[in-house]
């Protein structure tokens, strides 16, 4: 029984709620698409949207891979350094195409929630994967802590999401349909 056995209820849980908030975003985006102006900038959507799917797709994952019955670490601390590298390339791009969108223009929790906590939690995984080997219960628990964080942060970027369209999309059109 390797040290991951010990978190495979943490892991079911966290992978529950990252499997049931993908498809309750499914069913957010579908809602508010219909509310979408044709003067919407889809690199905003690809900025703000899309990295929120994938920061519970990565949670999804990550769980089902450390709930696999492992030999030994490892082989897991390699997938989860590799997904680790992976999202700091993909935080990356998406700060790049915060700045390059021209939608909205983002303020500092904007920045805080869509780059530096999702760049925070990657980095975690790409570190806490070299520290495995060596300190494997502080690695384990640097695991959890970043999937942890970018369930969180996936949860309060789709709640903005949401508000921003309900209430600033809703005061835009009702200033251009002259009824404010």
């Amino acid at each position: 029984m390797t040290a991951l056995a010990g978190w495979q209820n943490f892991y079911v849980i966290v992978g529950s709620s990252a499997g049931a908030l993908i498809g309750l975003q499914f069913v957010v985006l579908s809602l508010i698409s219909t509310r979408l102006t044709r003067a919407s900038d889809p690199a905003a959507g690809r900025a703000f949207a899309t990295p929120t799917i994938v920061h519970f797709s990565t949670v999804l994952g990550l769980s089902g891979v450390l709930c696999a019955p492992w030999d030994g670490i490892l082989a897991a601390a390699v997938v989860w350094g590799l997904v680790g590298l992976s999202g700091l390339v993909y935080t990356a791009a998406i700060t790049r195409q915060i700045r390059r969108q021209s939608a909205y223009q983002p303020e500092f929790e904007d920045w805080l929630f869509h780059a530096l906590l999702p760049l925070a939690a990657y980095a975690t995984l790409a570190v806490s994967a070299c520290a495995a080997l060596s300190h494997v219960r502080e690695a384990l628990i640097a695991v959890g802590a970043a999937v942890l964080l970018l369930l969180f942060t996936g949860i309060h970027n789709a709640w903005d999401a949401v508000t921003y369209h309900v209430f600033s999309r809703s005061r835009q059109q009702d200033k251009s349909d002259g009824s404010e």
